[in-house]
């Protein structure tokens, strides 16, 4: 049997709803120590397990855990769940790996209340399972996603967390590129040689991540810069210069968005990140390196757009009309870049002249070559030889990131974009969204590259707004 802590010196983690809404998984990261679930938990998950969407196939997903522990030994007295990995699939098992296991208990007592939580509501219940904890001089901890029951708990004593597992730090987010002092003639010979070992760069070596841009700059002249990125597998970086055409009329406007369209263009890389506040040309330059891919170089079947329904799932029956009418207003900014990009300025079809853009989207869109969806139809699915953008990847969790990427399938490229500091899910935030942390997490990888855009280009007025407002 795997060991675990003894209770005095274990630490008891009382789960809120929202945390394995959030990720069903979540009751198994917590490794030797012990999770309380309390069965108000339980009766919240058995109504939203009917739900079509991903909050209640992650309800039916947890509640399939717990019933098979219950038959591996009674939940209310708590189930080693390392001892059942098998039984739990291969996410437990992967748990399991890293280290000692703890319990599962499922708490179905009721407790008094101190009047600040009297009132019946199902957090106040849930606070008082940790609450009964503390009083019986337990090491009771409350792990919650909202804020207002986080204070709540805290306010009673209580110790208080959020869901840190798949958290990174926003602050320190790599940003896909570094500036490495050289030497002049070290400049000269990376676009002479078309390529530059790292030893010559100023820095430790580990530094430089692979698919990483490094902006070398000349020790003696601040004018003389080059740009390069290493090459999976490789102890060197290549110069890197941009297309000398415009990508389906879209040419780069500064050195991040060079780096952007360097990464989006090049097909041995099989999923980019973009992260950037509003107007620093994410979307565009990756709807304008789809279509050029799609369209022009035919290197994949079709272009699939898709963005969150926010939250991620949500029915979009209020809206009038059939599905393509009510998923306009979603896609309404996903439009906008195709217009720009399908008009005569943006465009230089053959058939420009001869048709609005508007006519050209809709003949992209009937003929299937073009695809909009919202992410709710892409669970399940197998999405082979496409070119896939995920644009607001910013309110989507890690689990549904982690959903989305393994529906990728053979010869498709997959591009998420977003602004992690404009996030409308209300239990996310800069530092645990699905965007942040897929950052983080995959870089360095020989088929990932990632890139922080940093200038607004849309306007002298969205970069006023953006810097000053």
């Amino acid at each position: 049997m795997t060991s675990v802590k003894d209770d005095k010196t274990a630490k008891h983690f009382v789960l809120d709803t929202n945390v394995v809404l959030h990720n069903p998984e979540a009751m198994f990261v917590f490794h030797e120590n012990h999770v309380v679930i309390p069965i108000t938990v339980v009766q919240e998950l058995d109504k939203l397990k009917r739900k079509e969407d991903d909050i209640g196939r992650n309800a039916r997903q947890c509640i399939r855990y717990l019933d098979r522990l219950r038959i591996a030994g009674r939940l209310t007295e708590g189930v080693n769940w390392g001892d059942h990995v098998q039984e739990l699939g291969s996410p437990a098992r992967g748990y399991a790996a890293q280290g000692p296991t703890g319990t599962i208990r499922i708490d179905t007592g009721s407790y008094d209340r101190p009047n600040g939580i009297a009132q019946d509501m199902p957090d106040n219940q849930i606070i008082a399972v940790a609450l009964n904890l503390v009083n019986q001089q337990l090491k009771g901890v409350f792990v919650s996603k909202d804020l207002a029951a986080r204070i709540k708990s805290d306010v009673l004593g209580i110790r208080t967390e959020d869901f840190e597992n798949q958290k990174v730090d926003a602050d320190r987010l790599y940003t896909g590129y570094c500036q490495a002092p050289v030497a002049s003639d070290h400049i000269d010979r990376l676009y002479e040689d078309r390529h530059l070992n790292i030893e010559h760069l100023e820095m430790d070596n580990d530094q430089v991540q692979v698919n990483q841009f490094v902006i070398l700059r000349d020790s003696e002249d601040e004018n003389h810069t080059g740009l390069a990125r290493r090459l999976a597998d490789t102890e060197h970086v290549i110069p890197v210069t941009g297309p000398r055409k415009p990508v389906f009329g879209i040419m780069a406007r500064n050195v991040q968005q060079t780096m952007a369209l360097d990464l989006l263009l090049d097909d041995e890389i099989r999923l980019v990140t973009l992260l950037g506040q509003a107007g620093t040309g994410k979307t565009l330059l990756a709807v304008a390196a789809g279509m050029s891919k799609v369209f022009i170089e035919q290197r994949y079947d079709k272009l699939l757009v898709a963005r969150p329904i926010m939250p991620m799932g949500r029915d979009i029956g209020y809206l009038p009309g059939d599905k393509d009418e009510k998923l306009s207003a979603w896609m309404q900014p996903i439009f906008d870049n195709l217009e720009y990009l399908m008009s005569t300025r943006g465009s230089h079809s053959n058939n420009a002249d001869s048709q609005t853009s508007d006519q050209r989207i809709n003949k992209l869109l009937a003929d299937g070559n073009l695809v909009l969806e919202p992410l709710t139809y892409i669970r399940g699915r197998s999405i082979p030889h496409q070119f896939m953008i995920v644009d607001e990847a910013q309110n989507l969790t890690p689990h549904e990131v982690k959903t989305i990427i393994s529906r990728i399938g053979e010869g498709t490229k997959i591009v998420l974009t977003g602004d992690i500091e404009q996030i409308d899910n209300p239990y996310l935030d800069s530092s645990s969204n699905g965007l942040s942390y897929s950052i983080e997490k995959l870089k360095g990888h020989g088929i990932v590259g990632h890139v922080t855009l940093q200038k607004s280009e849309r306007s002298d007025l969205a970069s006023l707004a953006a810097e000053r407002l």
